[in-house]
This record gives C-alpha cells, sequence and structure tokens, in this order.
C-alpha cells in the first residue's frame, strides 16, 4: 500500500463526521499511514477536542475492590483459570473509605470496577451504590462489573449508578472467539451495551489496540460498531500481554497506533469521553500526555490501597501500583499541566447529559 495521501471522498466524509461502512473505515485506518492525512486528523482532533471542552481534563477515581472473576478471558491476568494470581476482596468500609479519600482530593466521579465476582450480589453492589451516591450526592457513580441481565442494570441504575463501562472488546465474532472461551458470547456483550443504553446510563464501551488476531478489518469493524451504539465514553488502549496468560509472547500493541486511533474517535465522536489510559503510560512514560495532546479529555487515577493494587494486574508492569492516591494526584496534576490542559474538579458528564 502506498503512503502517499490523495484526498478522496471517504476521506472528506469521515472529516466531516459522516457515519462510514465497514469497508470504509478500512479505508480511512489504510490513509491514516500517510503522515500527511494523519496530521490532518489529528489536528482537527484536538479542534473539536479544545472546542467542547476546552483545556479541561476530567479525573475519575478509580476503585479496583476485586479481582475475583468468573470469566476467563485468554488475555488477562485476573481470569478464573489464573492460579498464580493472588486474589482479594475489599470489604464494604474499605470501599467507602477509598471514595471519601477521592472526595476530599477534589474527585467528582467514582469508578466501582472489578471482575464479575459471584460473591458480590446484585443486592450487595447496589448497596454500594447507594451509600456512596447518598454520602456524596454531587458526584457521579460510575460501574465496570461485567456482563449481567437487564434487571440487574436497572436496580442499578435505580440505586443510584450514572454510567456503565463495558468494553466490547471486538466486533468481529471469529476475532472475539481467539480472545475468549466459548462460555462468552460477544452477542451476549453487545446486547448488554444496548440495555444499557437503554436504561439511561452513559455508556462506555472500547478495545484494546494490538490485540492478538486484530486486523485493521477488525478495527474497522469496531469503529463502524461503535458508531452505531453512539456511547458517550470510548475506552482503548494498547493490548499488554501478561506473564500467566496463554498470550504471554505476543507483542504488545504500539503507542503510535492507539495515538491515531485516539484522533479517529475525537473526529468520529467529538463530545465523547475519551480517558488516557494507564496502558498508554506503562508503554510509554509520556503515554497519557500524548493522549491527551490527540484528542482525548479523561484521566483515571488509582483510588485504591496500594497494598491491593499489585493484585489488580490485569497485564503486566502496570504503572502506578505504589503511589498513595495524593501523590498520584499530584503527579496526574503536573502531567497534564505540562501537557498543555488542565485537571478541574467536576463530574464530567457528556454534554448531552450534562
Amino acid at each position: 500500500m502506498k503512503n502517499d495521501y490523495v484526498p478522496n471522498s471517504t476521506a472528506d466524509r469521515f472529516l466531516r463526521g459522516e457515519t462510514l461502512s465497514v469497508d470504509e473505515y478500512e479505508e480511512i485506518l489504510n490513509l491514516m499511514a500517510a503522515p500527511e492525512f494523519a496530521q490532518e486528523v489529528t489536528e482537527l482532533a484536538v479542534k473539536l477536542r479544545k472546542k467542547y471542552f476546552g483545556k479541561k481534563v476530567y479525573v475519575r477515581g478509580l476503585i479496583e475492590f476485586t479481582n475475583y472473576c468468573r470469566n476467563d478471558c485468554y488475555y488477562c491476568g485476573i481470569r478464573r483459570g489464573n492460579r498464580h494470581a493472588v486474589r482479594y476482596r475489599m470489604n464494604e468500609e474499605e470501599i467507602l473509605s477509598c471514595a471519601r479519600q477521592g472526595y476530599e482530593l477534589g474527585y467528582r466521579t467514582f469508578v466501582l470496577q472489578g471482575g464479575e465476582d459471584p460473591w458480590f450480589s446484585t443486592d450487595k453492589i447496589a448497596s454500594l451504590v447507594e451509600k456512596i451516591k447518598m454520602t456524596y450526592p454531587d458526584c457521579a457513580l460510575t460501574l465496570s462489573v461485567g456482563e449481567h441481565d437487564k434487571e440487574t442494570y436497572r436496580l442499578w441504575k435505580e440505586a443510584g449508578a450514572d454510567r456503565y463501562l463495558l468494553r466490547h472488546e471486538t466486533a468481529k465474532e471469529e476475532h472475539y472467539r481467539m480472545l475468549h472461551p466459548s462460555s462468552m458470547s460477544l452477542a451476549h456483550r453487545k446486547n448488554c451495551l444496548y440495555w444499557l443504553k437503554e436504561l439511561g446510563y452513559q455508556v462506555g464501551a472500547g478495545f484494546m489496540v494490538g490485540s492478538p488476531g486484530q486486523t485493521r478489518r477488525n478495527l474497522a469493524a469496531d469503529l463502524r460498531f461503535l458508531k452505531e451504539l453512539e456511547p458517550e465514553m470510548i475506552g482503548i488502549g494498547p493490548f499488554i500481554p501478561h506473564h500467566d496468560t496463554c498470550f504471554a509472547r505476543h507483542e504488545a500493541g504500539t503507542v503510535s497506533q492507539t495515538l491515531q486511533l485516539l484522533s479517529v474517535l475525537r473526529v468520529m465522536f467529538p463530545q465523547v469521553l475519551l480517558p488516557a489510559t494507564t496502558a498508554l503510560g506503562t508503554l510509554d512514560p509520556l503515554g497519557r500526555e500524548k493522549g491527551l495532546q490527540v484528542g482525548a479529555n479523561v484521566v483515571m487515577p488509582n483510588l485504591s490501597p496500594t497494598d491491593q493494587r499489585k493484585k489488580y494486574d490485569l497485564y503486566d508492569n502496570k504503572i502506578c501500583v505504589g503511589d498513595d492516591a495524593a501523590k498520584c494526584q499530584d503527579c496526574l496534576a503536573l502531567r497534564i499541566k505540562n501537557a498543555g490542559y488542565e485537571m478541574v474538579s467536576a463530574r464530567g458528564d457528556h454534554p448531552g447529559f450534562a
């Protein structure tokens, strides 16, 4: 394929924000190999990000409250079949203490994230949501606890949950089968996302960049699926292998491709909430800053106790596992400032929900 960029109708339609077919999104991804076109996309992404969010960067206080999981996703360090994982569950007081510390630091969004841990029943999570929302009514609460049925999602919404993160990981069935056991279903995962939208959550989807077996065609299908879903949040980050999985020797995704896709997503979704992820910072010491400079507008510092963070081991060499929350916040604020942006203390809702 040539790297020379020649303007065409597909590129023009993409830059205008029109919805494309899978074939056309694949064409856009091919065009991103041309520096001229990639630069044009990045410049437009930065322009759109500043138009809708100015220099604001929203922070989400991440509470990783359990690393037990009933699933056995082949790429994940906390998968059920990893017998070397050191398991933990935070109790209610520990979780509420993390929220209290985060509130004192100025965070106005909390993210309860964990594996699909059967011990945390529907009612237990609903109770946690209610207590956090009653204590901090000016805060948003995001759940990231995997696939459940529609009525469970409804109960958590009624308890006060505002947002839900559930990466779809891949929109192509054959690729999904490479990454997950037969007990899991791509159709069900997609249904979960549509249920969450129907119930009024601000919904987050997304995928790993450079995951095993991923092709540009797969990525094009991901972009098309996201356009159909129209999520309020999109989380992407480079695939990083974990030593206790079957993909331990697989090459990691690249920072450069992740940055390009962040710009592509900002052009496709001008008002989306788009994190500069910890995985970016793991592969590149300036990865999160670079993410902010190409269109991202969210960071997610960790509020979990430092003695637990190392155990939430999704991939190898994860950063920020030893810093306390206050130190982590100070570090991030400086990084954001150095990138030319400003950390703000706000809920940071999607403009359509503000």
